[in-house]
């Protein structure tokens, strides 16, 4: 009987062996936390993922506020505003693919920290950006900072983590990474463009200036022989008075296991190319969910229709909820089978768009370009398609809709391909098929991105001849 891929066991899948300790004590001292330095440790570097939420999401905002400039040169036409928010992810793919080669030639802690040099250059060439080039060229820099960070951050994390916290610290990149988009959307409503990108070097600072203090993770200086460091570095983390000597045995001996890497032959064997496969294609799913196109452009979704709040406030809204979702996914993960949990997340998501799309092409137009339906701003009478009183409400379809899509990818398809890949990749292929994964994903949310508004440019055009026809047959036959 074959055996099923998802929750294999074993030396090739288990990253974190669970061999008992010597005595009932040193199981105590094990998964007990110690000290908390490592909280420390782990707030430092998941700085980085809020870098890395914050960037994504930062066209969010400007890509309207650049469509409205009076400035030639930083004018954005719909071709431009494509490329702005694409580019990132151009970026992303090849700072994922750097941590492959980085990761263990630096380690954990200089590839987070070396991160900080493209994502402080890129937010400093997007404040002082004088022309398409250098926004193009900031969006790059923190593409690559952020893919970079988003590889190598986790690892640090779940090698840094006592087995009694790994699993709660294991969630902080994701939180912190949401929360880093929601601090934009939050100051989109308060700070103008260029604002936003110098308050995007703060946390890129603090990062570099904590991390500075903080040691390297103790299975990379293992990996790289240098034992006596390794085991200061664990005291650090557990304490002084804590007893590291079984974990840091258990550690060498998990680094022993995994020295050597899985050969293209060996690639080919199906326990080996059909977990690579399953990661790929869930990957490839997650990014063809639009979650990407979403976020980037969330708040030029909201002025292309007709919303009752304005689009900064429903950007930040959105936002909010997302963080609150990702929170209940974490408790609540654990309670529900993966499988199940991706069939209710995708059924969410297909509803809440299709109920989007449906608003979007039956329901009422804006008032005008980067407008929001107010109820005070116009008369119903003034409007191509007069709203009664219950219209009111009918415009918080499109808030409604998102938060609903943004809870049923939280709660399945956000947080379970990632998880996934912990789970079904061999060991010794992890790293090859991690940075597989890691090009797939960001080539395919590059497509989605860049094709994003034009397609929406071209069907709008569609609706708008449509409507003219329609309302040049009836006015005939009246």
């Amino acid at each position: 009987m074959q055996e099923p891929l998802l929750g294999a066991e074993g030396p090739d899948y288990d990253t974190f062996p669970e061999k008992p300790p010597p005595s009932p004590g040193d199981r105590a001292r094990v998964g007990t936390l110690q000290n908390k330095r490592v909280f420390l440790a782990t707030f430092a570097a998941v700085l980085g993922n809020f870098s890395f939420g914050y960037a994504l999401v930062y066209t969010s905002p400007v890509i309207p506020a650049l469509e409205r400039s009076l400035d030639p040169d930083l004018h954005l036409t719909k071709s431009q505003a494509s490329w702005f928010g694409s580019v990132f992810t151009l970026g992303a793919a090849a700072g994922g693919l750097s941590a492959m080669i980085l990761n263990d030639l630096l380690g954990r802690k200089l590839s987070i920290m070396f991160s900080a040099v493209p994502s402080a250059a890129g937010y400093a060439l997007m404040a002082g950006a004088h022309g398409l080039w250098m926004l193009l060229l900031g969006r790059t820099l923190t593409g690559f900072a952020g893919g970079l960070t988003a590889a190598c951050i986790p690892v640090y994390v779940s090698e840094i983590a006592p087995p009694g916290v790994r699993g709660a610290l294991g969630a902080t990149p994701q939180l912190m990474a949401v929360f880093g988009s929601l601090s934009l959307y939050a100051l989109g409503l308060l700070l103008p463009w260029r604002w936003l990108a110098v308050a995007g070097e703060a946390p890129v600072l603090i990062m570099i200036l904590l991390l500075s203090f903080m040691p390297n993770s103790p299975r990379f200086l293992l990996s790289r022989g240098r034992d006596e460091e390794a085991l200061r570095a664990l005291a650090w983390l557990r304490g002084t008075d804590a007893d590291v000597h079984w974990e840091f045995e258990q550690i060498q001996d998990n680094v022993r296991r995994q020295s050597s890497r899985v050969s293209w032959a060996e690639a080919r064997a199906p326990h080996v190319c059909r977990p690579i496969t399953v990661a790929l294609l869930m990957r490839l799913l997650q990014q063809l969910t639009g979650i990407t196109p979403i976020l980037v452009y969330l708040q030029s979704i909201f002025d292309s229709t007709a919303v009752l709040l304005p689009p900064k406030d429903d950007a930040a809204i959105v936002g909010a909820v997302r963080l609150l979702s990702v929170l209940i996914a974490a408790l609540t993960m654990d309670l529900a089978g993966r499988k199940v949990l991706l069939f209710v997340s995708a059924a969410i998501m297909f509803a809440a768009n299709l109920t989007l799309g449906l608003y979007i092409h039956f329901g009422p137009r804006p008032l005008s370009p980067n407008s929001t339906a107010s109820l005070e701003s116009e008369s119903w009478g003034d409007l191509a398609q007069p709203l009664a009183a219950p219209a009111g409400y009918l415009t918080l379809v499109p808030l409604l809709a998102t938060m609903l899509f943004i809870m049923g990818y939280a709660m399945g398809w956000g947080p379970i391909t990632w998880l996934l890949m912990s789970e079904v990749l061999p060991l010794r292929a992890r790293g090859m098929a991690s940075g597989l994964c890691v090009l797939a994903s960001w080539l395919t949310a590059f497509v989605l991105t860049k094709s994003f508004l034009p397609v929406v440019a071209v069907t709008g055009q569609d609706w708008a001849t449509q409507k003219c026809c329609e309302s040049s047959v009836f006015t005939h036959s009246s």
